[in-house]
Parts: structure tokens; C-alpha cells; sequence
């Protein structure tokens, strides 16, 4: 019963950790996506390689997707020319999960923001202060901070226009 009550003690006061590397903040945005059971909201400003198309990441994106016919990840691109070019498995994945994965070009009018963070179900987050660098933070239970970076987000996401470009199969 001992072990019981500390794992839902942890599971209700989450996981804080100070993020000070690239694989630390792979890692715990592999734990935040793997918490959501309803949403995810990204800002990011190209998909960074080796993050979003980390296999473990999408297994959890694919796993929110497949598991919950209510899931929605909404994602906001500052730059989606750079990530097309380079390729990415997380556009692949969201074309083949288009009912659940939408994508947005930041409006010029934010582009300003330079944070980089994600968000799942109002209650988790992964977040840099400056997307140029890889400290930051995530904790897998932070409802008012999440929140508050969440309506940022819907701010922004209300302003911004659709990424047709990662919607097409780019065939040659």
C-alpha cells in the first residue's frame, strides 16, 4: 500500500527538474508527452531534429492519437520552411494523424516570442525561456504555470494561419 500511495503522491505533485541540455530536455519532453491523456500544445520554432522526431516521442504522440478519439495536438511553427527542408517524422506523423495533429505559421505579430514549450492537458510542461538554448524547465504536474503559458499559446494560435505546406505529400 506504501508503494501505491508514493506513486500517486508523485503522480499528483508531478516531476519538477531544471532542464540544463539538449538530452534532458529530449527526455522530459518524451515524460510530458507521455502524461497527456487529452492535448498537447507546442511552440516551437522549427521541430528541432532529434527532439520532435525522437522515436520515443512520437510513440507517445501516436499512442495520445490512437488511444483518445478526443486527443488534439495543436503545434505553432515559427519557422515551417526550415523543417520542411530538412524533413522531419513528426510533420510524416502528423499527415498520417491530420484528424488529430494541426500545425500553424506563427503570426509575424508574435514572432517576437521566443520561448519554446509544450504543453499537455493544462497540467504539464516543457519550457525554455529562449528557444536558442536548451535550459528550462518541465514538471509533469504545474496547472497554473501550464495554464498561464497555455492561454499565451491559444493567444497566438488565434492570430496565426494554417501550415498548408506540412499538410502536402511533397513527392518527387
Amino acid at each position: 500500500m506504501t508503494t501505491r500511495t508514493n506513486t500517486m503522491e508523485r503522480e499528483l505533485t508531478g516531476t519538477r527538474r531544471i532542464l540544463s541540455d539538449r538530452e534532458e530536455f529530449r527526455q522530459a519532453m518524451v515524460a510530458v508527452a507521455g502524461v497527456a491523456v487529452r492535448s498537447l500544445a507546442i511552440m516551437t520554432r522549427d521541430l528541432e531534429s532529434g527532439i520532435y522526431d525522437d522515436p520515443e516521442f512520437l510513440d507517445a504522440v501516436k499512442h495520445l492519437c490512437l488511444s483518445r478519439s478526443y486527443a488534439r495536438i495543436r503545434v505553432l511553427v515559427t519557422n515551417p520552411h526550415r523543417t520542411l527542408r530538412d524533413g522531419n517524422r513528426f510533420v510524416y506523423l502528423g499527415r498520417r494523424l491530420s484528424t488529430f495533429v494541426e500545425f500553424r505559421h506563427i503570426s509575424e505579430q508574435y514572432r517576437d516570442h521566443n520561448e519554446a514549450f509544450m504543453i499537455a492537458d493544462e497540467n504539464a510542461l516543457v519550457f525554455r525561456g529562449d528557444a536558442d538554448r536548451w535550459e528550462g524547465i518541465s514538471d509533469t504536474s504545474e496547472p497554473t504555470i501550464a495554464r498561464r503559458y497555455l492561454h499565451t499559446f491559444d493567444e497566438i494560435w488565434a492570430h496565426s494561419k494554417p501550415a498548408h505546406e506540412f499538410r502536402q505529400l511533397h513527392i518527387s
